[in-house]
């Protein structure tokens, strides 16, 4: 199955990165997306992980330098309003979504994610969340 774009949090990132069994499937669907969209709060996430967990930092580049990077430029209120609407989630959980927003406008696309509370309010606000 070939996709054309997706958004992906940190766990999707984390989870391939320490071979996370829930991600196995994931892995094979990036390997054939045209393009890979995260948050740039992502790279913070996965770097601090990877340095509680002691691991070489550079295992994470290959996979870091395949996202296209979103930083929006304007507050993103009306999204994050519009994602707790949708449920209740953390707040790097929250950004996450509140930034695919802002990167599809009224169309949402396709949001990836290991979570499971953050996959049901993606799946809430209108994304596709499972492309098996």
């Amino acid at each position: 199955m070939i996709v054309m774009a997706v958004f992906v949090d940190s766990s999707v990132v984390i989870g391939l990165a320490f071979g996370e069994p829930a991600t196995r499937s994931l892995a094979r669907i990036l390997s054939s997306t045209a393009r890979v969209s995260a948050s740039t709060l992502l790279e913070a996430e996965v770097l601090a992980c990877f340095t509680r967990e002691r691991v070489d930092r550079k295992l994470a580049q290959p996979i870091l330098d395949r996202l296209t990077w979103v930083a929006p430029s304007r507050s993103l209120g009306d999204e994050i309003a519009q994602v707790l609407t949708a449920g209740y989630l953390k707040g790097a959980d929250v950004w996450h979504l509140a930034v695919a927003l802002y990167l599809y406008g009224r169309s949402p696309g396709t949001f990836l994610t290991a979570d499971v509370a953050q996959r049901e309010v993606a799946r809430r606000l209108g994304f596709k969340t499972d492309l098996r």
